[in-house]
C-alpha cells in the first residue's frame, strides 16, 4: 500500500504528502524543521489526529538530526525539546494524538537526561520515541480494523449474544468469521477521511471498512463529502477508488434520506467515524457534521460506531463540555480551490482556479470539530477491543487502559 501513504520517513528526512492537491495530483514536501511541520498541519496538507501527532513529532525528531547541537548540554537540550513540542501543539488543539505524543516525548527526554550526562543520549531517545509512534500506529490501525469488524459481524446475527458482561471482544486470530445462514453483507457509512492518509496506514473508521471489504463482509460503503473541505470527497472518495471498494459519495445533507430510502435495500447496518478526541464519559469530538449524522442513525436504527486508538481517549476529561473547539477561517466556506475542468470534461491538472462559491460579505460560523454525545454512539472501537455502551448508557474504559485510568481517573478521585 505504498502509494496510499500521508507520511514517509526515513531517519533524518520527512516527506509529507500535500493532501490538498489530492485527488488529482500526488505531491510530497520535504518537512525539515517544526515551523514547517506546523505549517502543514495548520493549512491541513496534513490532517487526521494520528497523522498530525506522527509529523509534529518526526519534525523535530528530523530537526535533532540535522542541525548541529555539538555544544548542547543534557539541560539546554531537554529546554529545546520541550519549547518545540509546546509550540507543535499549538497546530491542531482538538487532536488529542498530538497532546498525548508530546506528553509521552516529555517523559522519554525526563528520564533520558536522569540516567546520562550526554545531550546525545536525550537526542537518541527522543528520535526512537517518536519513530516508534509511527511503527506503532499502524500496529494499532490494522487491531481496530479487526475488532470492528468482528463486532459489526456480531451484529448481523439474529441472536443478542452481548449482553451486559460481555463487552470487550476476545478474539486475536482476525479469522474470517463464516456467515451465518440467512445473514447478508452490510453496508456502511463514514464521514470525512480516517483511511491510510489521516494515519499512517491502513486507517481507523476506513480501517474497519477497508477489513469488511477484504474478508467479504461489505455489500456497499457510502461516503460523504465532508464539507467544508471536502475531505470525504477529495480524500475518502480517492481512496476507496484506489482499493477497489464498490462506494458512493453523497452530500453531506443527504444522509437522512439515504436512510430511509435505501437502509432495507442496501442493508445499511453502520455508521462508521473516527475520533479527534474522546472524553472520559464517550462524547467524541470529530469533524464538523458528525453529530448530525449520530442523531439520522439513532432515528432510524442504525449502529453508530467510533473507531478510535486508545491515543485519542483523554480520560483527564469529563465530558465533551471540555473539549476546545477550533475554529477556522471564513473563506474555506465562500471559496474553493481546484483543478480546472475543460469544456470536454477532462480535467487539467496544470492549470488551478480559486473561485468563489457564496456571497463574500456574508458573515460565517465555522467550526472545525462538533461533539457527539455519548448516549448516540453504540460502540467505540480501540486497537485494545471494543467498549460498548452499558445497558445503563454509560461507556467504561478502564478495563481497555487500566494503568492510565489508575493513573489519570483514580488519583484524581483521590484528589492526589
Amino acid at each position: 500500500m505504498d502509494g496510499l501513504q500521508a507520511v514517509r520517513y526515513t531517519r533524518g528526512r520527512l516527506l509529507v504528502l500535500d493532501q490538498l492537491r489530492l485527488p488529482h495530483e500526488y505531491e510530497y514536501d520535504d518537512v525539515q524543521t517544526s515551523e514547517e511541520a506546523f505549517d502543514t498541519i495548520r493549512s491541513m496538507r496534513v490532517r487526521g489526529a494520528p497523522a498530525i501527532a506522527i509529523v509534529a513529532t518526526l519534525a523535530l525528531a528530523v530537526e535533532l538530526v540535522n542541525l548541529d547541537f555539538s555544544s548542547a548540554t543534557v539541560v539546554s537540550q531537554q529546554d529545546y525539546i520541550n519549547q518545540k513540542l509546546d509550540y507543535l501543539k499549538g497546530s491542531r488543539p482538538t487532536a488529542v494524538d498530538l497532546t498525548n505524543a508530546i506528553s509521552l516525548l516529555k517523559q522519554v527526554i525526563a528520564h533520558a537526561g536522569q540516567s546520562s550526562t550526554e545531550a546525545a543520549t536525550v537526542r537518541e531517545a527522543y528520535i526512537k520515541a517518536a519513530e516508534k509512534i509511527l511503527q506503532d500506529d499502524l500496529t494499532t490501525n490494522l487491531a481496530i480494523g479487526r475488532y470492528g469488524a468482528e463486532y459489526l459481524r456480531r451484529q448481523q446475527s439474529p441472536f443478542d449474544i452481548v449482553d451486559e458482561v460481555d463487552r470487550f471482544t476476545t478474539s486475536s486470530s482476525g479469522e474470517r468469521i463464516a456467515l451465518g445462514k440467512g445473514n447478508r453483507k452490510m453496508s456502511v457509512l463514514t464521514h470525512c477521511n480516517t483511511g491510510a492518509l489521516a494515519t499512517s496506514g491502513h486507517g481507523t473508521a476506513l480501517g474497519i471498512i477497508r477489513t469488511l471489504h477484504n474478508m467479504d463482509y461489505l455489500e456497499h460503503a457510502f461516503c460523504t463529502e465532508t464539507r467544508p473541505y471536502n475531505q470525504g470527497s477529495r480524500l475518502t472518495a480517492f481512496e476507496l477508488v484506489y482499493e477497489n471498494i464498490p462506494a458512493t459519495l453523497i452530500t453531506d445533507s443527504m444522509a437522512g434520506a439515504l436512510f430511509a430510502q435505501l437502509k432495507e435495500e442496501k442493508n445499511i447496518s453502520a455508521v462508521i467515524v473516527g475520533a479527534d478526541r474522546v472524553a472520559r464519559n464517550g462524547d467524541t469530538a470529530n469533524k464538523i457534521g458528525t453529530y448530525g449524522l449520530a442523531v439520522l442513525a439513532n432515528y432510524h436504527g442504525i449502529k453508530f460506531i467510533v473507531a478510535a486508538p486508545t491515543t485519542s481517549i483523554d480520560l483527564e476529561i469529563a465530558s465533551g463540555e471540555d473539549i476546545q473547539i477550533e475554529f477556522r477561517a471564513r473563506h474555506e466556506l465562500t471559496q474553493i480551490s481546484g483543478a480546472v475542468v475543460e469544456a470536454d470534461g477532462m480535467v487539467n491538472t496544470s492549470k488551478k482556479a480559486r473561485v468563489a462559491i457564496a456571497e463574500q460579505r456574508i458573515d460565517v460560523w465555522n467550526p472545525a470539530f462538533d461533539v457527539t454525545p455519548y448516549r448516540l454512539i453504540d460502540a467505540i472501537i480501540t486497537e485494545k477491543g471494543e467498549v460498548v455502551r452499558s445497558k445503563t448508557g454509560t461507556f467504561d474504559f478502564q478495563a481497555i487502559m487500566p494503568e492510565r485510568w489508575a493513573v489519570q481517573v483514580e488519583k484524581e478521585a483521590l484528589g492526589t
